[in-house]
Formats: C-alpha cells, sequence, structure tokens
C-alpha cells in the first residue's frame, strides 16, 4: 500500500508571513518538516505543495521536490488533494508545512492505521495532557475516541468535560472554571492520513454545520460518515505561527 507526504507551504500568512523560509538555526523551516518526513520508513514519496515560486525555489535548492499550485485554496487540504489528483498512491498524509518538530515515527504511525485497519477512511494522532492551560484553551484542540480508537469528536472546547473534577462559578456574568482534581484529556495533533479517494471526496463536500462552528475541517469527514483512527503518541509537536514560536522551536531543535 503505497503512501506519499504532502507537505501544504504558502507564502502569505497573517501572523508571520514567509513562514516556510524562516530560518531556524541557520535552515529553512520547511527544510526540517522535509527531511523528517524523507526519513518516514513507510513513505515512498514527499513533495511540497506550494503557492509561491520562493517557496518552490528553496526546496529544489536543498535537493527537494515541490509543485506549485493555485493560490485561491481555502485551506491547506485542497492545496494537497490538487497535488494528490495527479498522483498514483493509497494514502495521502498531510504534514503541516509550519512544524519542524515534527518526528518521522509520527508519519509512520498515521500510515500503519490505514495500512492495519481497512475500517479507517482517515488517521490521525493525539497526546494526552494533563495542563490546565491547554485544556481549556480553545486554540489546542481536543479529541475523545470510542473504545476501538476511532474518534466521536474533536473540539476547541474542554472534552471530555469532567464534571465531578471541574469547580465552575458564575461571576459578574461569567463562568470561571476551576481545576478542582486532577484531569487528562486528548490533545489533538495535526497530522492526517487519508485514504486518497477520500482525500479527493472531502473536497468535493460542502462545509458542514460543525466544522463552521468550530473551525475544524476533520468533523466534516466525521458528520459525512468518514471515520478517523485515532492513536495516541509520546512524540510532542510545535507549530510556528509566531516570532516567539521562533525563538521556542530552536531552543527545543538545540536539544535535539
Amino acid at each position: 500500500m503505497s503512501a506519499v507526504v504532502i507537505i501544504p507551504a504558502r507564502y502569505a500568512s497573517t501572523r508571520l508571513p514567509g513562514k516556510p523560509l524562516i530560518k531556524l538555526l541557520g535552515k529553512p523551516l520547511i527544510q526540517y518538516v522535509y527531511e523528517a518526513s524523507k526519513k518516514a520508513r513507510l513513505v515512498d514519496e514527499v513533495v511540497v505543495a506550494t503557492d509561491d515560486r520562493r517557496i518552490l525555489e528553496t526546496v529544489e535548492g536543498f535537493g527537494g521536490k515541490a509543485v506549485m499550485t493555485s493560490a485561491s485554496h481555502p485551506s491547506g487540504t485542497d492545496r494537497i488533494a490538487e497535488v494528490a489528483r495527479a498522483l498514483n498512491c493509497d494514502i495521502v498524509v498531510n504534514v503541516q508545512g509550519d512544524e519542524p518538530l515534527m518526528r518521522p515515527e509520527m508519519i509512520d504511525d498515521v500510515v500503519r492505521l490505514l495500512q492495519d485497519d481497512a475500517k479507517a477512511d482517515m488517521a490521525t494522532l493525539c497526546i494526552s495532557t494533563d495542563r490546565s492551560d491547554e485544556i481549556f484553551n480553545p486554540n489546542v484542540v481536543k479529541v475523545v475516541t470510542d473504545q476501538k480508537g476511532f474518534a466521536l469528536y474533536f473540539s476547541r472546547a474542554p472534552i471530555a468535560f469532567y464534571r465531578d473534577c471541574v469547580k465552575v462559578e458564575r461571576a459578574s456574568g461569567f463562568y470561571l472554571y476551576t481545576v478542582s482534581a486532577p484531569i487528562t484529556v486528548k490533545k489533538h495533533i495535526g497530522i492526517y492520513g487519508y485514504r486518497r479517494n477520500v482525500l479527493l471526496q472531502l473536497t468535493r463536500i460542502p462545509q458542514s454545520p460543525l466544522e463552521q462552528a468550530e473551525k475544524l475541517e476533520q468533523l466534516r469527514a466525521l458528520e459525512n460518515g468518514y471515520r478517523i483512527k485515532v492513536k495516541e503518541t509520546e512524540f510532542e509537536t510545535i507549530g510556528v505561527d509566531t516570532p516567539e514560536d521562533v525563538e521556542m522551536v530552536e531552543e527545543m531543535l538545540k536539544n535535539l
């Protein structure tokens, strides 16, 4: 069962323009992502999908493969689907172009989930967290799964909500949450594996109500009956979105 990694990388980031080309310890951010993807044992090919010639030339400059895509895609999923249409493969892995700490083991885990379970249409990862600043942070997506590891729901809200472990108080019209006992939730890590036909089908389906509410593309799959297999990983990864993230990731790269 052949697998291809496609890395969506656009130049016009709102918070950090030119993000894929930012230097981390002297090397472009996108190069870290590409090289990690190339080390995955279950991947046959790695391609960067970009809308900017500067990114394409940078990738080709360090010996990587990149293709130009339309600049009008509303999401990274649509961008990788454009590339996937021209590829002959069974599995497509979407590795975010702003995660230089991505590990090849994580990519292999996603591929293996689809290889080992014919009932899985998509695959992704999560990691346990007991940190209140993550559990109640809407920028940190949480996931709950069934007994067989399939996603039931993804949310920016704290799910599952441990009623006996969270104290809720109302003050001045606001609800205040205080963790009164230790709780652990599953934090979603945004790497996705798709069966190629599923990826192409999803990009032809309109945005779903829950997707629009939470601003989470994976909810379109769940609302339309696709099954997402989730595996817990031991590896943490951080997306680069701000100048502060650049400094933090550089320090972490020094210790690898």
